[in-house]
């Protein structure tokens, strides 16, 4: 029966005995031997018995606690915890964050803690979530949101990383939901078997087809930093990230040097690149059209930030080639490939794409092979130019 003023006016604490009175809908007055009277929610989520102190009677009346209690039972209805929000909220925690709000919380707790190389996701946050749902509240995200965002990667044919993009949103959602802020994971809700299998590439360009991928490239109206960039990256056996965070402080064209920072790098430490006399003049042209810029390449606008991820890729998308597709990335391994062919040692060329030794080698083979990585670099770099002009080289067997 619920109750009324009257009844809980006449309600009296018992000596030694906590007790209490229900109103109804999981509602109840608590009363203390002190005689300090409470009101309650109680309710049961997800198999589990939850409780919310409301406030105290008659600072909070009857009729204001029911419509409390109304509110609560309403969130509880849409598989909210009312409990865990109370919970946040004393912690400081904001108990109905947007996707950006959350993703913050998520790095700082869970991938600086657990992730050896923490860049990867943060990239990711600030360059493919955060742009396009970053404003969304968390629990307002739908597997269509997540599906879209997933497949405009999938579509330009970078299963991997559209592979990868799901996987993060994932483990951040999975994440949400044990902080109760979410019931269910619209990524976990995107199949992984419709985004594709991310086939292992083996593409390595033939010297018909370096010289045609690097006249196509410079024939074509891209900009002039695009232009250099895929060159460079052919030379320098980079990665596209490292060449577009690049800022002219870690850039020393006397010495012929070009540091990534750890930041920057994929496997998390820093790695010095050392430039042919080619590439060295590529970076005097960047130089000029970069100008007073800290960055190597920058973005449109004031030059206070680098072109941004994709940039790259769309440029090279936007060319056609006769021959078979390629990415950036085969630009490496071309570059590793017919190196190797040529019969430099695996440890320089491995040394040079900035791969991470495993297991005993990591242990006892510490060396930076500086001076082979320059003349291999100054060697690979006059080999291309031999390849673009069509003069006569022989650097391996191809097949």
């Amino acid at each position: 029966m619920a109750l009324t003023d009257a009844q809980i006016k006449g309600l009296k604490p018992k000596a030694g005995k906590r007790y209490s009175k229900a109103d109804g809908g999981g509602l109840l007055l608590d009363i203390t031997p002190g005689g300090v009277r409470s009101w309650v929610f109680r309710y049961r989520l997800n198999g589990k018995r939850e409780k919310v102190v409301l406030g105290r009677y008659p600072d909070l009346s009857l009729k204001a606690a029911r419509g409390e209690r109304d509110k609560l039972a309403a969130q509880v209805a849409r598989g909210e915890s009312p409990a865990q929000e109370k919970k946040l909220a004393r912690a400081g925690i904001a108990t109905n964050p947007s996707v950006r709000e959350f993703g913050e919380s998520y790095y700082s707790e869970v991938v600086l803690k657990r992730w050896k190389t923490p860049q990867q996701i943060r990239r990711y946050l600030d360059n493919e979530i955060f742009p396009t749902l970053g404003e969304t509240l968390l629990k307002d995200v739908t597997a269509l949101d997540v599906q879209t965002l997933v497949y405009r990667k999938r579509d330009n044919g970078r299963i991997a990383a559209a592979m990868q993009l799901r996987n993060v949103l994932k483990q951040m959602f999975d994440y949400a939901i044990e902080r109760r802020l979410v019931t269910v994971n619209p990524a976990a809700m995107v199949a992984s078997r419709f985004i594709g299998r991310a086939r292992k590439r083996s593409r390595v360009l033939t010297p018909n087809e370096i010289r045609l991928y690097l006249r196509t490239v410079y024939e074509s109206n891209m900009r002039k930093q695009f232009k250099l960039a895929l060159h460079i990256i052919l030379l320098t056996l980079s990665r596209k990230s490292e060449l577009l965070l690049a800022q002219w402080k870690d850039v020393d064209l006397e010495r012929g040097e070009w540091l990534i920072p750890a930041e920057n790098s994929k496997g998390g430490r820093p790695h010095l690149v050392y430039l042919s006399m080619q590439v060295a003049q590529m970076f005097r042209e960047l130089k000029e059209l970069a100008g007073d810029s800290e960055f190597v390449l920058p973005g449109r606008g004031a030059g206070t930030k680098p072109f941004a991820s994709n940039s790259l890729n769309k440029a090279l998308e936007g060319l056609t080639f006769d021959m078979d597709p390629l990415t950036i990335h085969d630009l490496r391994r071309t570059g590793a490939t017919l190196l190797t062919e040529r019969g430099y040692n695996k440890d320089v060329i491995e040394k040079a794409l900035s791969h991470q030794r495993e297991g005993i080698r990591a242990v006892y083979i510490l060396a930076e092979y500086a001076d082979q990585r320059k003349k291999m670099l100054q060697w690979w770099a006059n080999c291309v130019d031999s390849i673009v002009s069509e003069s006569k080289v022989i650097v391996g067997n191809f097949g």
